[in-house]
């Protein structure tokens, strides 16, 4: 027996569906940053970079949700970065940084050069010896 009312139709048109991964708790409509994956094995909740495909049993985060998640009791909660995001360079770093600035233009010394492969130097170039075999 046919029905008089015709194929059923979607309630959202495709046309209207966004190709960008939505965050996975109920009632956040906005854009995916992170995903989330649970190893039971280790109690360990895994939070790292969006994933390439969304995956059976992974959920997808926003920002706002992947800062505030919080593990259940006896569980570990795992951060991974992306690496996107640059690291502040710490007061060693820049000390550092200084101090092999300032012996690089510090002149050699006159009759004693700093690398004993060096023969002579003009400028910024250098002019080596030959290792031997």
């Amino acid at each position: 027996m046919e029905s008089r009312r015709g194929p059923l139709k979607s309630a959202v048109p495709s046309n209207i569906v966004s190709p960008v991964r939505r965050c996975s708790r109920t009632a956040c409509g906005r854009p995916a940053v992170a995903t989330l994956t649970y190893v039971y094995a280790d109690s360990t909740a895994v939070l790292g970079p969006l994933a390439t495909y969304a995956e059976p049993h992974c959920y997808d985060l926003c920002a706002d949700h992947s800062e505030r998640l919080t593990a259940p009791r006896g569980w570990e909660v795992v951060r991974l970065t992306d690496g996107s995001a640059p690291a502040r360079p710490s007061g060693d770093d820049l000390e550092a940084l200084a101090n092999a600035v300032r012996e690089a233009a510090r002149p050699p010394v006159r009759g004693q050069q700093a690398d004993p492969m060096e023969v002579a130097r003009r400028g910024h170039l250098r002019v080596l010896r030959s290792p031997e075999p």
